[in-house]
């Protein structure tokens, strides 16, 4: 099973050349999960054909305002436009506050559920676990507590042999046990040993959003191997000291970091406004991790 990626916004602080604040919108199994939601981002939803009622699940990486300035109007929206079924939000524990601040000082009760749960500093931990779909959550590191999220579309297990199952006679309703690497005992005493009737599935996808952070080796490991990877890349290479004085990366640190991880893919993103042109981002991280791509709002990218 793929992960669909699909950027709304790919800009760092301000909006700047049709590049728009921090979000974007991950989709496993056409369950979508919001990563950041910046000013403008359900504009950019309707532009490119998300729809909110489908977003069941939104992450909050942490509190500058260009990574969640959009987020009260969404909310507001989803409940003008009827939506009653419940929200999972997870972002710093203030995210909190300030939400239940808006809605009070603006007589406004939502009329469906938003579940809250808190993200704290420097946490790592599962945060949703289902039979088709993980994610976990990291600390990277900022001018303030900020994580990144990987998220995992399990394979669904073992991939069954229907032929071999109907000719030793295991019945249809056994299928899900075989799958999950269970052997079979028949009523006649024959034991059926999984992988007679199995073969090895699929291995699970995983995607890391990386969020904001200057460049670290400090949470290397929960990238290891991924199938592809979103890090910021605020700067060129010529501004890395900037860039660490900001708690930012650059272009070539971005691709220095997937590199040493084993990351199969690099999508950048986070650009300073200081840039109209963003194809030096492409050379200069291309040239150390090939399987780069700079990202475009409105591009669906497929894992």
């Amino acid at each position: 099973m793929n992960i669909k990626v699909t950027i709304l916004g790919n800009n760092s602080a301000l909006p700047a050349y049709d590049r728009h604040p921090t979000a974007q919108v991950v989709d496993i199994r056409e369950q979508q999960f919001l990563v950041d939601c910046g000013e403008g981002t359900q504009v950019q939803m309707q532009r490119f054909n998300i729809r909110r009622r489908r977003i069941n699940y939104i992450f909050i990486s942490h509190l500058h305002g260009d990574h969640y300035f959009g987020l009260m109007g969404l909310l507001t929206s989803m409940g003008l436009m009827g939506r009653t079924g419940e929200l999972h939000l997870f972002g710093p524990p203030p995210l909190k506050e300030i939400i239940d601040l808006q809605l009070a000082v603006a007589n406004t009760v939502l009329p469906y559920p938003i579940l809250f749960t808190p993200v704290t500093e420097g946490m790592s931990r599962v945060l949703v676990d289902t039979p088709h779909y993980a994610v976990h959550c990291f600390p990277v590191a900022h001018r303030i507590a900020c994580h990144g999220f990987v998220f995992t579309a399990k394979s669904g297990g073992r991939r069954l042999l229907p032929e071999k199952c109907r000719e030793l006679e295991i019945p249809a309703a056994f299928y899900p046990h075989l799958k999950q690497g269970e052997d079979y005992l028949r009523r006649d005493g024959l034991l059926i040993r999984n992988d007679e009737v199995t073969e090895p599935g699929p291995p699970d996808k995983r995607y890391a959003y990386c969020a904001d952070t200057l460049y670290t080796h400090s949470f290397i490991h929960h990238l290891s191997g991924v199938d592809a990877m979103y890090h910021e890349s605020t700067y060129l290479d010529d501004q890395r000291e900037r860039a660490t004085e900001r708690f930012h990366s650059t272009a070539a640190q971005a691709a220095e970091l997937a590199r040493a991880a084993g990351a199969k893919r690099l999508l950048l993103g986070h650009f300073s406004s200081k840039y109209q042109d963003l194809a030096a981002f492409y050379t200069e991280a291309s040239a150390i991790f090939p399987d780069t791509e700079v990202t475009v709002e409105g591009t669906t990218y497929e894992i």
